[in-house]
């Protein structure tokens, strides 16, 4: 095995987008380290060896604190599989945001993310968004040059319909790895892409249909990012006072049957919402993105409730959180 490999793969993610102090800074202190240092170790501590970062994240204090905690660390680097994403430019050229896949783009912001990380490699780097004027041609031109470097050891996306996958994977030299998109009981319209099919509600999904079975189809790892929904069905968000619209009385329900389910298994409404998610045949990779080593723990035990969760279970949980039935 390579010394840049990881002992193993988990099928958790760490995200790291809430490290690093807070956003619009470019500041850090030795609080922010230590801050983030505790994050790894309760990832770690539940077996997760995988963790996600972006140029953008917190202005690339980030990544920044993320590589302070290796270099303390001898060895740590191999023990761990990163990633990390470009494509946004955020408060750039006189505009709030814009999206560029340029190569000249892509090597610079690279560059910059192995500086901060305090690495000379990453394990997957993912093209952020999908940028309207990106040239596939010249995309896969940068790509190949970065993994024939070694700069790089694989090419992914984030945000990709099938589509354009396709049409960038015709200029790369092997499959993308990975392709990253909101998937979540609370965002299930990845599902309902599929049961909707020559449906009149199908009309109203936005999820790009067909874009999970590319993957199946060509091997790319789906990863899910905002998996937990941002703690709707956790305990972790609570509703406004006095609100009762439907979506608040879905969302009620729901986590109250996550809660019973969690009960009975003897686990927590992380691991259920999450189980509930790697269900999915499609074998889908949350990326958990809590800066709270505790609720980072409280996702242990997710890949157990996703063996153990029978088919009534899961569309139940479907059912309740789309606030009306399964058609």
């Amino acid at each position: 095995m390579s010394a840049r490999e990881p002992a193993s793969r988990s099928r958790l993610v760490y995200g790291c987008m809430g490290l690093g102090g807070p956003w619009g800074s470019s500041h850090y202190g030795p609080a922010e380290v230590d801050h983030a240092a505790a994050a790894i170790e309760a990832a770690r501590s539940i077996g997760i060896d995988r963790f996600d970062h972006a140029d953008i994240y917190r202005g690339g204090t980030s990544e920044s604190v993320f590589g302070e905690v290796i270099a303390r660390s001898a060895g740590l680097r191999g023990q761990l599989w990163i990633q990390s994403k470009v494509g946004i430019r955020l408060g750039e050229d006189g505009l709030d945001a814009y999206y560029d896949l340029s190569a000249a783009a892509i090597r610079s912001r690279v560059e910059g993310i192995l500086a901060r990380l305090r690495t000379d490699y990453l394990d997957l780097l993912l093209l952020h968004r999908p940028d309207p004027l990106l040239d596939p041609a010249e995309v896969g031109a940068a790509v190949v040059r970065l993994l024939e470097e070694g700069t790089i050891r694989a090419i992914g996306v984030s945000n990709f319909s099938a589509a354009q996958m396709q049409a960038l994977a015709d200029h790369l030299p092997a499959p993308l790895a990975a392709n990253q998109l909101e998937l979540s009981l609370g965002r299930p319209d990845f599902v309902e892409s599929g049961i909707l099919v020559n449906h009149p509600e199908g009309a109203a999904v936005s999820f790009p249909h067909g874009t999970l079975e590319h993957c199946a189809r060509t091997g790319a790892e789906v990863q899910a990012w905002s998996p937990l929904a941002g703690g709707r069905f956790t305990g972790r968000t609570t509703p406004a006072s006095g609100s009762a619209d439907d979506r608040t009385r879905a969302d009620l329900a729901t986590a109250d049957l996550v809660r019973r389910m969690a009960e009975e298994r003897g686990t927590t409404p992380e691991a259920v919402v999450l189980g509930w998610l790697m269900r999915h045949p499609a074998r889908i990779a949350p990326v958990i993105g809590s800066a709270t080593p505790e609720r980072i723990r409280a996702c242990a035990g997710a890949e157990d409730v996703a063996q153990s969760m029978s088919r009534p279970e899961w569309y139940a949980l479907l059912a309740a959180a789309r606030g009306r039935r399964v058609p």
